[in-house]
């Protein structure tokens, strides 16, 4: 690496050097995929890990909150089946809940553990790093030179200054919420995005008195005005939220019984003085990369203001012509599970430059989905980007609120925008919340990926009565406005 002394300082001259050719730092997602990849290449790496050597979803992330959600689904469908005519009374064991989550969660670690087991013990070191100013490793006792430096070192939950102190032990975040050995009586949720609407909803229909908050009229992260405002529409009927309202303070207080009350201090949309108390405040106001207190500045790699690597290389994650590689939400491009694979793979291959094998992905197209129900997603480019790009589009929609086969699963409640590009027939993005939304929105990632035109998808079969059949209505709707004919049998919505 161009800016790595041959010389440590004094203060690291007592160490041991060991001398490899790469060092992956941190353990996630990202950093297991570098380190496989690059290992078949050579022999000479070690990867350094601080806490846990499973990964993010496996152990406070995707995996346990759906394990949630799949509890509260159960839950939600035995409470309001009244409309089929199926009554039933629902008791909630929350114990048994949270020991379900905890022990599949548990399983589900056990198996990224079992791999990581199986790596030699000499290229494994557990400990915190740090990059000294002569741009060495300083982990426990050893002083690491390393030729390439790939940087894996994951997000945290963001918590706003002060409030771990005010909170205490009434504060709760996705790294230990799925750690309560029951169901609390009642939770604030701060924070609107993905995390905190999923869980939100997931405690709500467990029985947990939730309250949500979030400072803008927003969820899940929508840019699409309509989109957006059908969520709520669709979210508010068994959730309460208060959006577009203002924390002024957290803290704790005893309650009538003496107990230990958190409480959140707030401006409702209406400007008006407010204040909850609950027995826990889950912050879920986003997450932060891992990567000031590293030391990363002594490899000349510089920072925005918000922390993120400039000169990034979105395909491997190499910074400017540095031999450093900064990958997966530590460098906070887009923090998704898919995304941080394929970014340490991509940065395994890459390091290796007389690998002629060597395997560089292309940035998938971008995609995110929020498992709350109904479903939120977003594939390809999103509204505001389409309308600063300058291109000529058209917007076709469906609604759910009347699709056939959602109506008949009593899950009717959503709205579908295609954004179709007028000049090349092809769909730009998408934005939707709705039944099945993970579905129809990988069936428009595939198509995007593809280059597929409208006319392609649209010749494709439509099985009745299916929710996909929606898909099809939406994409009539972008033929229909972009005045391109199409031929069909059928002109009836979902074929009645």
């Amino acid at each position: 690496m161009n800016n790595l002394s041959e010389k440590s300082s004094d203060r690291s001259s007592s160490k041991v050097i060991r001398e490899v050719d790469v060092a992956v730092i941190g353990a996630g997602t990202a950093g297991q995929n570098a380190f496989r990849q690059a290992s078949t290449t050579t022999e000479n790496i070690v990867i350094i890990n601080d806490g846990f050597w499973t990964t993010v979803c496996a152990t406070v992330g995707c995996m346990p909150s759906k394990l949630l959600i799949a509890a509260a689904g159960r839950a939600h469908d035995a409470k309001y089946s009244d409309q089929f005519g199926i009554h039933a009374d629902v008791r909630i064991d929350g114990k048994q809940v949270m020991a379900r989550v905890q022990s599949e969660r548990d399983r589900f670690a056990s198996f990224v553990t079992e791999q990581v087991e199986g790596w030699p013990a000499d290229k494994k070191i557990s400990g915190r790093a740090h990059i000294n100013k002569d741009g060495l490793i300083e982990v426990n006792d050893e002083l690491i030179k390393a030729n390439k430096i790939i940087v894996a070192t994951g997000s945290s939950p963001f918590i706003p200054d002060g409030w771990a102190d005010k909170l205490g032990k009434t504060l709760l975040t996705s790294d230990n919420v799925f750690e309560l050995p029951d169901l609390p009586v009642s939770m604030a949720v701060i924070g609107a995005g993905s995390v905190g609407l999923e869980l939100a909803q997931a405690f709500t229909r467990l029985g947990v008195a939730v309250t949500l908050f979030n400072r803008a009229n927003r969820v899940g992260g929508l840019q699409d005005e309509d989109i957006n405002n059908k969520a709520i529409d669709c979210l508010g009927s068994d959730l309460t939220m208060h959006l577009n309202s203002e924390i002024e303070n957290v803290g704790t207080q005893t309650d009538e019984n003496q107990d230990l009350a958190a409480f959140v201090n707030y401006k409702d949309k209406d400007g008006r003085s407010r204040q909850w108390q609950g027995e826990y405040v889950l912050v879920a106001t986003g997450r932060r990369n891992n990567i000031e207190q590293l030391g990363i500045e002594n490899l000349s790699v510089e920072l925005d203001d918000k922390n993120r690597p400039k000169d990034l290389d979105k395909n491997t994650g190499q910074i400017g012509n540095l031999e450093v590689y900064i990958v997966g939400d530590a460098n906070a491009n887009i923090p998704l599970l898919h995304v941080a694979s394929d970014e340490g793979f991509s940065a395994g291959s890459a390091i290796c430059k007389d690998n002629t094998d060597a395997n560089v992905r292309l940035p998938a197209i971008p995609l995110s989905i929020v498992f709350c129900e109904p479903q939120i997603a977003n594939v390809g480019m999103s509204l505001p980007e389409i309308k600063e790009s300058g291109l000529e589009y058209v917007v076709g929609n469906v609604s759910f609120d009347n699709q056939g086969r959602s109506r008949v699963m009593g899950v009717n409640c959503g709205l579908l925008h295609i954004y179709g590009c007028k000049k090349t027939d092809k769909i730009l993005g998408a934005s939707m919340v709705g039944p099945d939304a993970e579905y129809i929105t990988h069936i428009l990632a595939v198509a995007i990926t593809n280059d597929m035109c409208i006319k392609a998808l649209l010749d494709t079969p439509f099985y009745h009565p299916t929710i996909l059949e929606g898909l099809r209505t939406a994409l009539r709707d972008v033929q229909d406005k972009m005045a391109i004919p199409y031929q069909s049998y059928d002109t009836q919505q979902d074929g009645f």
